[in-house]
């Protein structure tokens, strides 16, 4: 990983809501305001943009903690923009303060913790644990 001037690295993410993003339709609630899986997602994208030029080839990250709060819902038809801000990075691990606004709107926030892996080792363990989870299940 390139780290010479990725705390500070900022990243941005948007989105229409639609219908299927809510919370309705995933089955998380009962309303058809935007489903807080789709915040996460919103906020990985724009640490995944923060990031782009600073990842060696064959390296990624995952995520490994968030602390969310939730301030406001989004309705059908919102544009959503969201933020995220690298203010740390030690021993492999990223932390990103994150925003969603609608407007001027603070719609949620967060810290979120990435770990850098080897894309390969990374996928081979996945692969692994998937096998003997299976064989076990049987």
């Amino acid at each position: 990983m390139k780290s010479e001037s990725l705390i500070g690295a900022v990243g941005i993410s948007q989105m229409s809501v639609r219908p299927g993003d809510t919370a309705l339709a995933h089955g998380s609630g009962d309303m058809p305001i935007l489903s807080s899986s789709f915040l996460l997602v919103l906020m990985e994208s724009a640490c995944n943009s923060a990031l782009a030029e600073f990842l060696e080839n064959g390296e990624s990250t995952v995520l490994t903690d968030i602390d969310i709060e939730i301030h406001e819902p989004v309705g059908i038809g919102t544009e959503v923009q969201g933020s995220a801000t690298c203010i740390a990075f030690e021993d492999g691990v990223l932390t990103f303060a994150c925003e969603i606004h609608d407007g001027p709107r603070l719609v949620a926030a967060s810290m979120m913790r990435r770990s850098v892996v080897e894309r390969i080792s990374f996928l081979a363990r996945t692969a692994a644990l998937t096998i003997m989870s299976q064989q076990e299940s049987q």
